[in-house]
């Protein structure tokens, strides 16, 4: 018989997770029906890397380089004039403020995304970035983006659907954006993902959706739990994250009158696997699972391996 979730050390954490998906899914006490098993995760650091930078903003980076170039008088303003600079830093640092809950630079970020799809067809923003995962590469560990997912989250998602869970994904990032790769990468189709989304509005005369000149809403912190409730209309009872941004969709998968399950990944590996450690982002998130009742995965010691094999040359 092959081992559950076999790219996860046999330590508490895995334990833990294979105990709780027995007791949910069998004929015990705290067995719950199928349809309510709904399971929910981030994606930026959670099932994918996400440093330096997120996979859209590396996107958005060409982008705004693309622009910048066509008209220089933007390098005098940000984000376009750390994009010029090749100051990633500040890039970096507007999303770590986010986190910290400081979104001043993160509104400067968003302005400019804006107006990267204003009256772009929905399904000519798919075809680009379709293309984009098509032939793009992670500009530090030099791997296609379908390659620099998690193998031991994508156990875990194949480990719950196996025991009758839904997943779903309910990300910080543009719900557009991942939708054209979250089927072949995770097997999670379309439909089921959850994300930040700018504003729609029906063309009739093109017989097209286009995005327009607005943000409608940043699917992180407290907006999680809206959303999950929303599109799914049940709480999860399942969650992952990383990030102080995932807190209240970590909480909300607990409930007064039935079990829940939730999950931390806590980036520490120090030993050169591909997946530098860091924390910044996640302080209050790391805290909060020291004192329960989330679960924390340390990828130093919790899993034996970080992405996928590479495919033989």
């Amino acid at each position: 018989m092959p081992k559950l979730l076999p790219s996860w050390r046999d330590t508490a954490t895995r334990r833990a997770i294979i105990d709780f998906v027995e007791s949910v899914s069998g004929d015990g006490a705290d067995a719950v029906p199928i349809a309510e098993r709904i399971a929910v995760f981030d994606n930026d650091g959670t099932l994918w890397t996400e440093k330096p930078m997120p996979t859209q903003l590396a996107y958005i980076v060409e982008k705004w380089a693309a622009h910048a170039q066509h008209d220089p008088s933007l390098a005098e303003r940000q984000p376009y004039r750390a994009v010029a600079a090749g100051d990633l830093g500040w890039l970096g640092a507007a999303l770590d403020k986010h986190y910290a809950g400081d979104d001043e630079d993160l509104r400067t970020m968003i302005g400019a995304l804006v107006s990267l799809t204003d009256g772009v067809s929905v399904e000519d923003y798919e075809s680009e970035v379709a293309a984009f995962y098509r032939d793009a590469t992670h500009h530090v560990l030099r791997r296609p983006y379908a390659d620099v997912v998690y193998q031991p989250m994508l156990e875990l998602l194949r480990y719950l659907e196996q025991h009758g869970f839904t997943c779903y994904i309910v990300s910080g990032g543009d719900r557009d954006f991942m939708r054209p790769m979250t089927e072949a990468a995770y097997g999670i189709p379309p439909e089921r993902v959850i994300g930040s989304a700018l504003g729609l509005a029906y063309d009739a005369e093109g017989n097209v959706v286009r995005y327009g000149a607005s943000f409608s809403f940043m699917d992180d912190g407290p907006e999680k739990p809206v959303r999950i409730w929303s599109r799914i209309g049940r709480r999860p009872l399942f969650a992952g994250g990383n990030s102080n941004g995932d807190i209240p969709m970590l909480r909300f998968a607990h409930s007064p009158d039935r079990p829940g399950f939730s999950l931390l990944i806590h980036h520490d590996d120090d030993t050169g696997r591909g997946d530098d450690p860091y924390d910044e982002g996640a302080e209050q998130a790391l805290a909060l699972a020291s004192a329960g009742p989330i679960t924390r995965v340390s990828v130093k010691h919790d899993w034996s391996t970080v992405f996928p094999p590479e495919p033989a040359s």
